[in-house]
């Protein structure tokens, strides 16, 4: 979860609606975004077993993420002005139509493209759903009722992060991979019928235009950037497509820039950047939650294809991650007020970056209390002291009137960044296992045969399928993959690095951000 996805706060008046219904449009907010962030969490868990089946190569599984990612992060502030002008229940009850939809045709696959299009179609839906679920919430409480309703979310929210991966593991491991995503059928018809039966329309105070041509020209931009850092692992850098894709990427995020400035109601208002402190706080979202959604998309491959874990114990590895920033969220909040921003903000990315490096420990083999379980606590713990203090520099850095649309943007930035990194960091680890494979040849005992095996299914990394008995060739392949995986923690760790110097270096307290005793 990213450190605004949350409501503004800002001056919003309830829509009349009866008790009976604003708890009834809690229910759904809660399951709406719970379908939407968790749908990501389970599915990371189910790639193996996707890969395994459809007989798929790493870009393969990458896409699996990716093409979800890229229409959620790129829609995303369309859905909350689309909302907003033409009503917020209807648009959200579309979000969740859509992505039942695409998760029953994500279940019913074929193959591997077939998947990914569904993913991509999940995607759109859950740009309705997410930004559309907490500003029902927003719209249904009045403003003495609406703190303990976001409250009351957010404790949901973190028992679904928790549970979430661990459900996921276990369906995927002893029913089906199918069931990641036919989990989500019986939920999103609830939620169509619930949002039908009790949830109240309400609409924002304006209705803007929709920045059709900006959303069109960030997708086609990350599309195109994306496409080209994760095919160029299997084609190469030279390739036709390759180079085609990176220029029209390119091309296009600089006309969205161009458009951006021109239009009179851009999605993305390039002049709230000016602000130090806001520019400052999404800089730093950019480079931390890059690190985290790019490494994270890797752990649960490690575990589950080179430490021999089965889909729920990978699932339920980060439990720690999730208990500690459950645990410390209201005590970080409060240390803002004795401290201020500033050194939370500082100090929570260095122990981030702590964690992450943490994680280049391992190798393969060794029980998970001493490898990776040490990782997940810093890491986590790094995080906590990180959250809170973000969004307070977020809300707090512009007017009031504006703390909606700042809320959107860091949204935004911090989807960006994840759907970006799992593509850069995929050309790391390819390069790093490439290297270490090579290596590993030219001393390996390993008959020719088995070498050859090896090596025409390299672009599958650690999930390369080999004949029983060969222990000592799994040792390569998983070894291997290790050093790749150890160079995408270490980049972590330096984008974790430089996100605190950020930090140092745009970040500054005002002097009412230090008034309240613990």
């Amino acid at each position: 979860m990213s450190p605004t996805d949350h409501p503004s706060g800002d001056e919003v008046d309830a829509v009349p609606c009866s008790a009976a219904a604003r708890r009834w449009t809690l229910v759904a907010a809660i399951v709406g975004s719970g379908m939407a962030f968790v749908d990501g969490t389970i599915v990371n868990v189910a790639l193996p077993a996707i890969q395994r089946a459809m007989q798929a190569n790493t870009a393969d599984a990458q896409w699996v993420m990716e093409a979800y990612a890229l229409l959620l992060s790129a829609l995303l502030l369309v859905g909350g002005v689309l909302g907003d002008r033409f009503g917020r229940r209807r648009v959200f009850a579309l979000g969740a139509i859509v992505f039942t939809l695409a998760s029953a045709a994500c279940a019913a696959s074929p193959g591997i493209g077939w998947l990914v299009g569904a993913r991509a179609v999940q995607g759109l839906g859950a740009a309705l759903l997410v930004p559309g679920s907490l500003s029902l919430i927003t719209s249904a409480y009045p403003k003495n009722l609406r703190g303990a309703a976001i409250g009351t979310w957010s404790a949901f929210s973190g028992v679904t992060a928790a549970i979430g991966p661990v459900l996921g593991g276990f369906l995927v491991e002893h029913v089906s991979w199918h069931w990641a995503f036919l989990i989500n059928l019986p939920l999103g018809i609830a939620l169509v019928a619930i949002c039908h039966a009790h949830v109240p329309e309400s609409r924002g105070a304006t209705t803007g235009r929709v920045d059709i041509a900006g959303a069109c020209l960030a997708t086609v931009g990350l599309a195109g950037i994306v496409y080209a850092l994760i095919e160029a692992q299997i084609e190469g850098w030279t390739a036709v497509d390759v180079v085609l894709a990176a220029l029209t990427g390119i091309a296009a995020l600089i006309a969205f820039v161009i458009v951006e400035r021109r239009v009179a109601a851009p999605m993305l208002p390039l002049g709230l950047f000016r602000d130090r402190r806001f520019a400052g706080a999404n800089i730093l979202t950019l480079l931390l939650y890059a690190a985290l959604g790019g490494s994270m998309f890797f752990v649960p491959l490690n575990l589950i294809q080179v430490q021999g874990y089965g889909a729920t114990a990978a699932g339920a590895s980060l439990l720690p991650f999730v208990a500690i920033m459950f645990v410390l969220s209201r005590w970080s909040g409060r240390l803002v007020d004795v401290v201020g921003a500033r050194l939370p903000l500082i100090v929570g990315p260095t122990v981030a970056a702590a964690g992450f490096a943490l994680y280049t420990v391992p190798g393969v083999g060794g029980s998970y209390w001493t490898t990776f379980f040490p990782a997940a606590v810093v890491l986590g713990l790094g995080m906590s002291i990180t959250i809170a203090p973000l969004t307070t520099t977020v809300m707090n850095a512009l007017a009031p009137s504006l703390a909606g649309t700042a809320s959107g943007i860091n949204n935004a930035v911090s989807r960006v960044a994840g759907l970006l990194a799992i593509a850069l960091f995929g050309v790391v680890l390819t390069h790093g296992f490439d290297m270490a494979l090579e290596s590993a040849r030219m001393h390996t005992r390993l008959p020719s045969e088995l070498v050859e095996t090896i090596f025409a299914q390299k672009a599958k990394l650690a999930g390369i399928e080999l004949p029983p008995g060969s222990a000592a060739a799994r040792r390569m392949v998983g070894e291997a993959f290790v050093v790749g995986f150890r160079h995408v923690m270490w980049l972590s760790a330096a984008l974790a690095v430089m996100a605190a110097v950020a930090a140092a270096i745009t970040i500054r307290d005002t002097p009412d951000e230090r008034q309240k005793p613990f």
